[in-house]
């Protein structure tokens, strides 16, 4: 079930029911690719510690299933979502392992399927006034804009928005301290992604106090954004 436009800018809820209310909430979608499951656990709680506890893991890696799945056993106030979900056994095995949404790059009949059918949170990927139809038409008013810089940045969403001004979207994709206000200064934006806060070298270096610090930050942003 999709929920209204109500669902953005509302306190976090004390229980992780919904995703969608949870990644609106935090506004920023920290983005990660981990090469190894055992920095899932400390990874998320970095993030946690600076104010955000929802992360979509890439399926990039091999360690991508096992990290969701540490995260969702130990962390279970994090909101731990599978990311670049392309086809219907990776949605499933992501499910399967833990996770509470899942994103892909594009719009795949298939993943879109599977979440609908398990009744999991999606935000599939458009790029086009054509994609974007074919989510609507599935009930799905959520997606994700990417690559959201190269396909028109914010001037894209505000086109697609004037067309369905009843659906969000997560913008990922070249999105970063230097855009990113004017990302979230749009209504229609639910939330930003981006890989900025986790970058792969703080992960590999497991310099968490960084992380922790970049969660910060965006989390001042979501702030900011919430008494605009």
């Amino acid at each position: 079930m999709d929920p209204g436009p109500s669902s953005r800018r509302i306190g976090r809820p004390s229980v992780i029911d919904d995703p969608i209310l949870e990644i609106g909430a935090a506004s920023v979608l920290p983005v990660v690719t981990l090469d190894d499951a055992d920095v899932a656990v400390p990874l998320a709680s970095a993030l946690e510690e600076g104010g955000l506890r929802v992360v979509e893991v890439t399926l990039r890696s091999e360690a991508g299933l096992s990290a969701i799945a540490a995260i969702a056993s130990s962390n279970p106030t994090c909101c731990v979502g599978a990311g670049s979900v392309t086809t219907a056994v990776q949605a499933v095995a992501a499910i399967e392992a833990g996770a509470r949404f899942l994103v892909s790059p594009g719009l795949d009949e298939g993943v879109v399927s599977v979440a609908l059918e398990r009744q999991i949170a999606v935000l599939p990927g458009i790029a086009t006034a054509t994609e974007l139809m074919a989510a609507v038409a599935r009930g799905v008013k959520r997606v994700k804009v990417f690559p959201a810089e190269q396909v028109g940045g914010v001037a894209a969403i505000r086109a697609f928005s004037a067309v369905w001004p009843d659906v969000q979207f997560v913008p990922t994709g070249g999105v970063n301290l230097g855009n990113i206000a004017d990302y979230l200064a749009h209504d229609a934006v639910l939330a930003v992604g981006g890989t900025w806060i986790a970058p792969r070298a703080l992960i590999a270096s497991a310099d968490w106090d960084q992380i922790t610090a970049n969660a910060q930050v965006a989390s001042t942003l979501a702030r900011g954004r919430g008494s605009s």
